[in-house]
């Protein structure tokens, strides 16, 4: 496999950061139409604050109340896409780096996407 220029891969890295913006800006104001549409009569009560409901804190639980229409759901996972985003991008550089066999950026991009996956697992 022959080795990406430089300029292909600042390029792919701009339409992956794009991409993934985008996306999340979709899902997420797809949730918040569908939020205002299903609430829009209501009044909310200000003197009582009210947490987000444990399942959707649990990815085995969010992903299908958003497939079945749940908007607070559905935002949530706009905002999960958008913080894949960055992480998606490590990803790529670490792929990118080991193209090019450049031992020491595979290592300290690959000790960043660890340390991005650990805090995401991990740490709530």
């Amino acid at each position: 496999m022959r080795k990406p220029s430089d300029k292909q891969v600042d390029e792919f890295i701009g339409q992956v950061l794009r991409a993934g913006v985008l996306l999340s800006s979709a899902v997420t104001m797809i949730g918040l139409v569908l939020y205002l549409w299903h609430h829009s009569a209501s009044t909310p009560n200000y003197h009582v604050f009210h947490s987000i409901s444990g399942k959707l804190r649990h990815l085995r639980q969010l992903f299908p109340d958003a497939f079945h229409g749940d908007p607070v759901a559905i935002i949530q996972v706009g905002i999960l896409l958008l913080i894949a985003t960055p992480v998606a991008r490590v990803a790529f550089l670490v792929g990118a780096f080991a193209l090019e066999r450049d031992r020491m950026y595979v290592a300290v991009s690959g000790l960043v996407l660890a340390v991005l996956l650990y805090s995401i697992i991990f740490f709530r």
